[in-house]
């Protein structure tokens, strides 16, 4: 479904299972492009226990979320998310699955700046320093330092375009589900 809605949208990075609040947890799809969107998958045969952990951290790095779930879990995903995130119904169609809004997904009004610096490497956390002036001093650091300072020395729009810059450009993501970018022609 997201491959066919971004096939040859040069700016979109699709990438499966991807790390948050360093590597320890991982959203099922992340979409890059003009903005980073989360895509949560469960399943009538999953259960909902790892949901608020996901939720608290989502919604401090995602510029939006949509949990996609099975019939069975509709309204307790309801009581259990956000507002702004938005929730499709998976619904079996001869074979196939269809996704049904239930509701749309909302910007969030809650990003963290400091984890929105997480999701970078520490070599790429140092080229946007650099990019600005700002590593030196910085590049014998422990990751956790210089994602402090990164997040606390630019906008939190600059911190986010540039993550998601880093994010479409990395080519060493796990070896499963990252599709690169629609090859462009000039």
């Amino acid at each position: 479904m997201l491959d066919t809605r971004h096939a040859g949208d040069c700016d979109t990075r699709i990438v499966e299972e991807m790390g948050v609040w360093s590597g320890s947890v991982r959203i099922d799809i992340a979409v890059i492009n003009g903005s980073l969107s989360g895509f949560e998958l469960k399943s009538d045969r999953d259960t909902l226990d790892r949901l608020p952990l996901q939720r608290d951290l989502y919604s401090r790095v995602f510029d939006s979320v949509e949990l996609i779930v099975g019939r069975r879990h509709v309204e307790k995903a309801k009581a259990l998310i956000p507002d702004w995130w938005g929730i499709a119904l998976a619904a079996d169609n001869d074979g196939g699955v269809d996704l049904l809004p239930v509701r749309p997904a909302t910007p969030n009004p809650t990003i963290d700046p400091f984890l929105v610096a997480q999701l970078l490497w520490k070599d790429e956390a140092i080229a946007v320093l650099e990019s600005h002036g700002l590593a030196r001093g910085w590049k014998s650091k422990r990751a956790k330092l210089v994602h402090q300072h990164l997040s606390a020395s630019l906008s939190l729009d600059d911190l986010r375009a540039h993550v998601r810059a880093a994010l479409k450009k990395r080519t060493d993501w796990l070896k499963v589900g990252s599709s690169a970018p629609a090859q462009c022609v000039d």
